[in-house]
């Protein structure tokens, strides 16, 4: 049996690495001191996501060293949340004896929660038949006696849903119970206690500021939902299409009435804000009505744009949420024209790995 273990007592040591590598790196911008929120050393991803080796009447998950391009057999994966690391073991359990479930089946997706839901997402080199879908009905009703599970099929120019294609997270932050739609192949925080330790940063943030808050970049509404507690109203804007949709959902189910989110890109909120184009989309929407002082932006891992970044400087608080802290560096030398550093945060939301997550608040000088 292959197992991937993580050798635990290394964590602390590998946290402080990447804690003093950021303060190397940005201490030109009168950082000292970083707040640092760690992770679970173990069993963190609720989201996992895996190649299928097929030997003979054998079948395992796969995993490819990013160096050498070495294929790795996968049987236990330590950094899986526990329900991912259960269903990984039921499903090959499950998927060897079934000739048609199995059959040009190349990659398993695991989309967990802390509440207890999983999705699982098969993905094939084949179309998907009538004889598959009875096999995975069959499966899904087996496995439901037990599970809080759905399953998705996906093949060229194919989806086939076995109940929802989402999961629904519940987080519980500052003693407030969260409800978010995380939605397959849409982005999420893949470790969901770091995520909350996330949003009671921000929320701590957020308690002296006043007014109103625009959020560029809200995805399924993570960080608006959180704090739209601390503002008289919220306006966010997101470009994909379904991270909108479930940011409407999350709104409903959160029961939040100031909160209005828009789906368009960054680029066009700062060419709308700017009065150099209108928009159909803004049609209801009166942006002079709002009073934003604050600001929070959470780019991909390009960052922001020039024209985005002038955009931001316009407000008194930004508020940066970073997962690359090259672009992030980039971005302060633009920011800090205007603004100072006032609290600077790493979250561990990737365990063992280079990757870091930023937060920053910023105010104006």
């Amino acid at each position: 049996m292959a197992v991937i273990k993580i050798n635990t007592t290394q964590y602390d040591a590998q946290l402080k690495e990447k804690e003093l590598r950021i303060i190397t790196q940005f201490q030109r911008f009168g950082i000292e001191q970083l707040e640092v929120f760690d992770s679970q050393p173990i069993n963190y991803r609720q989201r996992a996501e895996f190649r299928v080796w097929h030997d003979g009447d054998d079948l395992f998950h796969i995993m490819f060293d990013q160096t050498t391009k070495e294929k790795i057999r996968v049987d236990t994966f330590d950094p899986a949340a526990p329900l991912v690391s259960e269903i990984m073991q039921v499903m090959i359990e499950h998927l060897k004896p079934n000739e048609i479930l199995r059959r040009k089946l190349f990659q398993i997706d695991y989309l967990s929660t802390l509440s207890g839901e999983i999705l699982v997402s098969l993905l094939y080199h084949k179309p998907l038949d009538e004889h598959w879908l009875s096999a995975i009905k069959t499966l899904k009703e087996k496995l439901s006696r037990d599970y809080k599970i759905d399953f998705i099929g996906r093949a060229r120019k194919q989806k086939e849903v076995l109940g929802d294609d989402f999961v629904t997270e519940q987080l519980n932050v500052n003693g407030q119970n969260l409800i978010y739609q995380q939605v397959e192949n849409s982005f999420t925080q893949p470790n969901a206690n770091v995520n909350i330790k996330m949003l009671e940063w921000a929320q701590d943030l957020c308690k002296p500021l006043k007014n109103d808050l625009l959020e560029l970049y809200c995805g399924n509404g993570n960080f608006s939902i959180a704090l739209a507690g601390s503002f008289d109203r919220v306006l966010a804007t997101e470009i994909s299409k379904s991270s909108v949709y479930s940011a409407q959902y999350n709104i409903a189910q959160n029961k939040v009435n100031n909160l209005d989110i828009i789906r368009m890109s960054s680029e066009e909120f700062t060419q709308a804000m700017n009065g150099e184009r209108t928009f159909s989309r803004l049609e209801g929407i009166d942006l002079k009505s709002y009073n934003c002082q604050t600001i929070l932006v959470d780019p991909p891992r390009a960052g922001m744009d020039t024209l985005t970044c002038d955009l931001v400087s316009n407000y008194d608080n930004i508020i940066y949420i970073s997962c690359n802290p090259e672009t992030l560096e980039r971005d302060l030398e633009h920011l800090t024209q205007t603004h100072a550093v006032k609290r600077f945060a790493i979250f561990d939301q990737f365990p063992y790995t280079h990757h870091i997550e930023s937060g920053v608040f910023l105010q104006k000088k």
